[in-house]
């Protein structure tokens, strides 16, 4: 069977191409609101969270904030505790979108 210049066949090939495909699916705006959720917010406030900043705030700064998934825990927490994590980043504008992004899906303001 004829080899690419990596060593794959063309069926090698062609399921790395749908794999990357597949992998590139997941945007920063679903994969924040999967960290929003593993941070301790309910899923309809994480999705509509994540909607309002992924045009305000910068990749990296999403980042930041997806990051915190993964000092969630396995039970929900409260908001309090979701925005001491945002502040422990030490970065004002995502304090800021995220405390007015909480106020507009969490509260209903």
């Amino acid at each position: 069977m004829p080899r690419n210049k990596f060593g794959m066949t063309g069926m090698k090939q062609t399921s790395l191409v749908v794999l990357l495909a597949l992998a590139s699916c997941a945007g920063p705006e679903s994969q924040l609101a999967t960290g929003l959720q593993r941070a301790g917010l309910s899923k309809a406030t994480a999705a509509c969270m994540a909607d309002r900043m992924v045009d305000r705030l910068s990749l990296g700064q999403l980042l930041k904030l997806r990051s915190l998934g993964s000092l969630g825990e396995d039970r929900p927490g409260s908001a309090t505790e979701f925005m001491r994590k945002v502040r422990a980043l030490r970065d004002p504008e995502i304090l800021s979108v995220t405390t007015s992004s909480l106020a507009v899906c969490g509260l209903g303001l």
